[in-house]
């Protein structure tokens, strides 16, 4: 059998085995897999720190055949109550990321799951990967991906499948772009839409009220009033029209008409991932205009004596011009933190009250005055300063490394005085210690020198080198 055009190449007999619980273990995978042939190697993929399993692991055999009736007998197999995913091993990322032959499927029921997506696409060519989207629960997410090992067979299954009822639901098979590649394509136009969300409305509202309040606008295809577990409306709902334009209309008259004593607030109903994205770049919108708007006009001023209050602060510094805000910060018991900040109207102001409030003597303090920095201006400071520190540190112990390598033994090095003519013999402590104090009397007898007799028959032992006196009396 030829291989097919543009089909990739995998390695001999490696398999990539997924969806796998926690607490499996490569003697597991060893026991279940060794049955269809020689097993090399396994290895579960896990944490580097808390060294927990990711769910993930690569099973090596010995010939290929082996691992192809693996991929064919054990695919979606339970392990320890999991059905596991079995495809060849791809160390080449570029395969997954170039999309060839991958495609997206939308609207699947949730009763669909990894095998019976498989199953379904089977007929249209060799499968690398098949899986269906899950949420933390566990639940199908009623979306899956597919990737084939050519472009052909993803083309002919978008074809055929596209429009299909799958368990009595019509299913949407296109081809997979990555996220950035629908940006592009969607461009700078105007999104349409058909499904909106209105909130504002209170808790008396029920679906009743509801349809009332949106069927003069267009078709009402469905709409739904959020409630709590105790039957009450949480304020807000959703109503999907038959056409763009409709919902387009809502949005423009549903938004600021008065309801019950309140405003309506109407708009386009976004998954929670885009409402995600769309709330982080509002913030970061109004965090860079927050900056621009304080930059060289803040201050930061600590070491703030316990009386100062707000108002001592900005008389004091309201001499150096325009203040647009002072304050002193406060603890949950309202005591003061000892740190304030002080706002000028413009640069020039704020860096003059730098150079004369900075060490001045206010109440009982010298004050610390400098700008005010972000948090991560802060820290990125502070870490360039503790590197310093680090990168001069080492300079010294490589500068004691260097005079340790010319003189190996400096720090441990002694050197025994040398005795002179004139001079006893020198003995260190040790020495001194090691030496027997007494000898034994035969080995004392021995060594004594033949010299005067002591009265008692003893004779006093002469030393070498040195003149012995005999005692007064001693002939």
């Amino acid at each position: 059998m030829n291989p097919a055009p543009h089909a990739p190449n995998y390695p001999i007999a490696s398999l990539y085995v997924g969806d796998l619980a926690t607490d499996v273990t490569e003697a597991m995978l060893f026991e279940k897999f060794s049955t269809v042939g020689a097993v090399l190697s396994i290895r579960v993929c896990r944490d580097i720190v808390t060294r927990r399993s990711l769910g993930y692991a690569y099973v090596n055999f010995q010939q290929p055949a082996a691992a192809e009736r693996a991929l064919d007998t054990m695919n979606f197999d339970p392990i320890k109550g999991r059905p596991c995913r079995i495809m060849w091993s791809q160390r080449d990322p570029s395969l997954r990321k170039s999309g060839v032959g991958n495609i997206f499927i939308k609207n699947l029921d949730k009763s669909i799951d990894n095998k019976a997506l498989y199953d379904t696409f089977s007929a249209f060519g060799n499968i690398l990967s098949c899986k269906i989207a899950q949420g933390e629960d566990g639940n199908s997410k009623g979306y899956g991906f597919v990737h084939f090992d050519t472009e052909e067979a993803a083309e002919d299954a978008i074809a055929k499948v596209n429009g299909m009822l799958l368990n009595d639901k019509k299913v949407y098979a296109t081809k997979w772009m990555s996220r950035r590649e629908r940006q592009e394509k969607l461009g700078n136009q105007i999104k349409k839409f058909t499904n909106v969300y209105v909130k504002n409305f209170g808790e008396d509202m029920d679906e009743a009220r509801f349809k009332e309040l949106v069927d003069n606008l267009g078709k009402v295809l469905s709409l739904k009033v959020v409630t709590s577990d105790g039957g009450r409306s949480k304020g807000f709902g959703f109503v999907s029209f038959e056409t763009p334009e409709e919902a387009q209309k809502a949005v423009d008259e549903l938004t600021g008409k008065e309801w019950n004593g309140q405003k309506l607030y109407a708009a386009r109903a976004q998954k929670k991932a885009e409402r995600q994205m769309d709330l982080k770049q509002q913030f970061e919108k109004r965090k860079i205009e927050r900056i621009n708007r304080y930059q060289g006009v803040n201050l930061y001023v600590k070491n703030l004596d316990d009386t100062v209050d707000d108002a001592y602060l900005r008389e004091q510094f309201s001499q150096y011009g325009t203040i647009t805000s002072a304050k002193v910060m406060m603890d949950d018991k309202e005591n003061s933190k000892g740190f304030g900040f002080v706002c000028y109207s413009s640069p020039e102001e704020a860096t003059k009250a730098v150079t004369e409030m900075n060490g001045r003597i206010l109440v009982s303090k010298p004050l610390y005055v400098a700008l005010a920095q972000r948090k991560e201006e802060r820290k990125a400071q502070l870490a360039a300063q503790h590197m310093q520190r680090i990168a001069g540190m080492r300079m010294q112990q490589a500068a004691g490394q260097q005079v340790n390598q010319v003189f190996p033994q400096a720090g441990a090095f002694y050197m025994q005085p040398l005795a002179q003519a004139s001079q006893r013999p020198f003995f260190t402590p040790q020495m001194q210690q090691m030496r027997p104090r007494w000898q034994p009397m035969q080995q004392q007898q021995q060594m004594r020198p033949s010299g005067m007799q002591m009265p008692g028959g003893g004779q006093v032992p002469r030393a070498r080198g040195i003149r012995q006196v005999p005692p007064r009396g001693v002939p």
